[in-house]
């Protein structure tokens, strides 16, 4: 089922690619203000963090893109006692994103999947790789809103959640899902 969502929507890219009217490529980066949502969540608190990465824009019309990106993420959460003590998640985040363009401001939405690249626990000056305790694919969602000048400027906030558990051998009931609030600045080349 993975393989085919992801092959779908790879299909999907290279079809809009072909039909595109104009297409742009960019870079981006921003702050990640994260945590984990699951039944018990006494004593964690959001969790700053970077993204960066690029994307592509293939304009269908004046007023409709599809733009996929891919991003370096950092995720997790922090103890709320001791700042020092984080869960540290780091994901490679392939977003394919609609994106409805009004006259500079936009607004944005899609499925997304992200590849664990990394995880570590740090208590103290002490981190700990745990890498194998989480599953390797995270799928979820993305839903924003920004602005973005034609010259190719550009400044957003989205929400990035997660839909499967990202905990290895997790309940079904209790589920550990990424929740990723993103603020951005980017420049896409090519404009008109």
């Amino acid at each position: 089922m993975k393989k085919l969502i992801l092959s779908l929507g790879l299909l999907m890219s290279v079809a809009t690619a072909a039909s595109a009217q104009e297409i742009r490529f960019g870079v981006k980066a921003g702050a990640n203000y994260s945590s984990v949502t699951a039944d018990e969540t006494d004593g964690i608190e959001s969790k700053i963090g970077l993204q960066a990465g690029l994307l592509a824009n293939f304009a269908l019309s004046d007023l409709i893109s599809i733009q996929p990106e891919v991003l370096y993420s950092q995720k997790g959460l922090q103890s709320e006692a001791d700042s020092d003590d984080k869960l540290k998640l780091n994901y490679i985040d392939v977003p394919l994103l609609v994106k409805v363009n009004a006259g500079g401001l936009f607004f944005e939405g899609g499925p997304q999947v992200g590849f664990l690249a990394g995880a570590k626990i740090t208590d103290g000056n002490e981190d700990r790789d745990i890498k194998d305790l989480y599953n390797t694919v995270d799928f979820g969602y993305v839903a924003g809103l920004g602005y973005q000048l034609e010259s190719g400027p550009m400044i957003g906030l989205r929400y990035n959640g997660g839909i499967s558990n990202i905990v290895k051998d997790g309940d079904d009931d209790d589920k550990a899902r990424n929740s990723v609030f993103q603020l951005y600045v980017g420049y896409t080349f090519g404009g008109k």
